[in-house]
């Protein structure tokens, strides 16, 4: 005789065909922000890729035939690109239904875009540049690449006030790299900045977060970025002098940002020092 559990319904084992579709997990589901972070990696990767196609093997098998500077170029197009994406992802998961796996996407995506492809490119510009020091690049190139692994860990973890990041952002800090090895200074001159941008990026200080008109901002300089190395890459009339200005403009508004968060901080510190005085002199009888 089959003894049947009063408390357990017949059929209660659900049909394959049954199932309906809103259960399936939500971390299996790709939202529109989450596509714009693959395209975020994808760029990170084919910058890498133009790197190492149009730069380092054309060195090393002593190919000049100037493809060089048109795949520079297109490397530092896919990173801009790759910001773009970055930038809009995060309008659009703000706007619409993130996934559960969003935020980890980016993170990796960032570490390929902004950590590995500007790390791998200053390598690259230390194994065929003139005046450059393979091992000291090398260096350097771990030194920006563990600053975007430290930056992005920190961000999943610390909380900040509204509006703001702490420390350079890595799409930033990957674009002030590139632009302080376009803009071809002395070995010791671009290493010293490579380092001290990677140092941002880990600091402390406070930069806002592009919204609304400063979005709109970080894009027309992109786009406008984006100009300056296809005029470059094509050898366009003041081209050179062109992307040397846009390089030099990168690496002022990187260290200015800093200056100006400074100078806001210590000025805060006065308010309240100030205020705290006042309060103490006004509960004095």
């Amino acid at each position: 005789m089959t003894v049947i559990d009063p408390e357990t319904q017949p059929g209660w084992v659900p049909e394959a065909d049954e199932v309906d579709e809103e259960e399936m997990p939500l971390s299996l589901r790709l939202s529109i922000a989450d596509t714009l972070t693959l395209g975020n990696a994808t760029c990170g990767f084919m910058a890498v890729y133009f790197t190492t196609t149009g730069i380092l093997i054309p060195h090393l098998s002593g190919d000049t035939s100037g493809m060089a500077r048109n795949s520079a170029a297109t490397a530092v197009i896919l990173m801009l690109c790759a910001a773009v994406f970055d930038l809009f992802d995060g309008l659009v998961a703000r706007k619409l239904r993130s996934s559960p796996m969003g935020a980890e996407l980016d993170n990796l995506s960032d570490l390929i875009s902004f950590g590995l492809a500007p790390a791998y490119f200053v390598l690259v510009y230390g194994m065929v540049a003139r005046d450059a020091h393979e091992r000291v690049a090398a260096v350097a190139a771990i030194v920006v690449l563990l600053a975007v692994v430290l930056r992005l860990a920190r961000f999943s973890c610390v909380t900040v006030k509204d509006g703001t990041f702490q420390g350079m952002p890595s799409p930033f800090g990957a674009l002030t790299v590139v632009s302080i090895v376009l803009l071809e200074l002395p070995f010791e001159a671009t290493l010293l900045a490579v380092v001290g941008t990677a140092w941002l990026m880990v600091s402390r200080v406070e930069y806002p977060k592009p919204r609304g008109i400063l979005a709109v901002a970080v894009l027309g300089w992109i786009v406008s970025a984006m100009g300056l190395l296809a005029a470059w890459a094509f050898d366009a009339p003041g081209g050179q002098v062109l992307l040397q200005m846009g390089c030099a403009l990168q690496i002022v508004m990187a260290a200015t940002i800093p200056l100006f968060a400074t100078a806001r901080r210590v000025n805060t510190f006065r308010d309240n020092r100030r205020e705290s005085r006042e309060a103490r002199a006004a509960q004095v009888p």
